[in-house]
């Protein structure tokens, strides 16, 4: 018996490189060779993308560089040490990082060992009770030691599956990160943009203030009527409550950088600063390498590949279950005795478990892991393809805005024009306040105009930099090996 249990060993581990495993391949999803909107020329002749690698343009990843404004550089560097979600996100990979050693466990056999020390008394009316004492000692000193041979690759499907879980849980840490950093940087151009307008209404503010007391002197006069004080006046005020409105805009981005970075919104505060940088050129690709810069594409597609590594364990349920347990250890009923070699014991032998009936439950299963594998294709294609949109969306809006904003400063031209010709025929007493109000209301109300183009230039370009992946590159992802391996 004791001979068979040994050359049971053998045929056990040579089973072992067998495995159950389900053929794996990235599913294939639809890119288009080129994207469809085109770097554009305006009428200055700037470009505000180029056809290049994205990592070529990006430095280490650290894309908001590219835009060229200290401040906002700094902001960004707190990020990634302070920013509570990105924090989360990290401990979430820690924890499928330390399941895959979890389940790499199982690959080794488990040991126990322990110590007992009894005093044991039979009832002396049990049925069929021998004679002889009633009681006895017992010293034991076990040592147990079971080992499941991963005949059909149960565990080794099991380990995989769990490594390319957290890859993609890796993977989301860097589209956190990128959302985080994305977002950071568009409140900022934001919160310049209103630092902008206020600027503009700040200095009309200070050109109504003119206006009101050259009325005043020309109402005085007799020149004037009361109806043009009253409107220059009315002018004057409302402009004063939109720079106040401003404020209140401000502030509250100035509290969601301060929560973006990490620190409580109580006194945090950005020096204003009334220019928004130039628009850089940003490095497009081409749309067949945005599926390695995406990390949100990187996530869905090794949440496919765990999907399949499931089936694959769903497979191996079919399959027995062997178990190779030992013991060994030293009992006596003397303490004397108890570590003499007489006093040893020891059992070893496989044991095999296969299920042979359970009513369709492991088909069940095996039909749900096809089912979600199916599902998580269907969600990494559609990811695929909103990455593109988004690409194409954002490429759009920075030709449209650009375009559109070389009329506005032509409009912002023509306005200031036509209100310097009203100020000048109502001094000469040619016309009423009213043409003039009216175009500086027009002249205020384009330059405004602009520099919101201008922040929409801006929040596009972050966005298409955000949607092009920000110069990640799914090369750095942990390898399965090293996850697999405990590192």
């Amino acid at each position: 018996m004791n001979r068979a249990a040994l050359l049971t060993l053998p045929v056990i581990l040579v089973a072992a490189g067998c495995r159950v495993r389900q053929p794996y391949a990235t599913p294939p999803s639809p890119v288009p060779p080129a994207f469809t909107e085109q770097p554009p020329t305006s009428v200055r002749g700037s470009k505000a993308w180029q056809a290049a690698n994205p990592a070529d343009g990006f430095h280490r990843g650290e894309w908001w560089t590219i835009f060229g404004d200290p401040v906002l550089n700094e902001l960004e560097q707190r990020v990634n040490d302070a920013n509570q979600d990105l924090k989360s996100a990290v401990e979430r990979f820690r924890q499928a990082r330390a399941f895959v050693k979890q389940n790499r466990s199982e690959r080794y056999p488990a040991v126990t060992a322990g110590a007992a020390i009894a005093r044991e008394h039979y009832s002396t009316n049990r049925p069929l009770a021998a004679q002889g004492p009633s009681g006895y000692n017992d010293f034991s000193l076990p040592v147990d030691v079971s080992w499941e041979p991963d005949l059909w690759g149960r565990i080794r499907n099991l380990v995989e599956a769990s490594a390319e879980s957290a890859q993609a849980t890796a993977a989301d840490v860097e589209s956190v990160r990128l959302s985080i950093h994305a977002e950071l940087a568009s409140d900022y151009f934001a919160l310049r943009s209103f630092d902008q307008e206020r600027r503009i209404l700040n200095a009309a503010v200070v050109n109504f203030e003119k206006a009101v007391a050259l009325t005043r002197n020309r109402f005085e006069g007799g020149v004037a009527n009361r109806v043009d004080l009253e409107e220059a006046q009315t002018q004057l005020e409302a402009t004063r409550a939109q720079a106040i409105d401003l404020t209140e805009i401000r502030q509250k981005l100035e509290h969601a950088i301060a929560v973006l970075t990490g620190r409580p919104p109580e006194g945090f505060t950005l020096a204003e600063q009334a220019v928004l940088p130039v628009l850089p050129a940003i490095p497009v690709g081409i749309p067949s390498a945005l599926l390695e810069r995406r990390p949100d594409i990187a996530a869905a597609e090794r949440r496919v590949a765990a999907a399949n590594t499931q089936i694959g364990l769903a497979r191996t349920a079919f399959y027995p279950r062997v178990l190779l347990g030992a013991a060994f250890g030293l009992e006596s009923k003397s303490i004397t005795d108890w570590l003499t070699w007489p006093s040893r014991f020891w059992a070893i032998g496989p044991s095999a478990l296969q299920t042979v009936f359970d009513a369709g439950r492991r088909r069940a299963v095996l039909e749900q892991s096809m089912a979600n594998y199916d599902a998580l294709v269907a969600a990494y294609r559609e990811t695929v393809l909103t990455a593109f949109q988004q690409v194409e969306d954002n490429l759009a809006s920075l030709r449209v805005l650009e375009n559109e904003l070389d009329r506005q400063r032509l409009a912002v031209s023509a306005a200031r024009r036509s209100e310097d010709l009203s100020m000048n025929r109502y001094r000469g007493g040619l016309v009423t306040y009213l043409e003039v109000a009216t175009a500086q209301t027009i002249r205020l109300q384009n330059e405004r105009v602009a520099v919101d183009l201008d922040r929409r230039r801006m929040e596009s370009s972050v966005l298409l930099i955000k949607s092009l992946g920000g110069g990640w590159d799914r090369n750095t992802l942990p390898s399965t090996a090293d996850l697999m391996a405990g590192k």
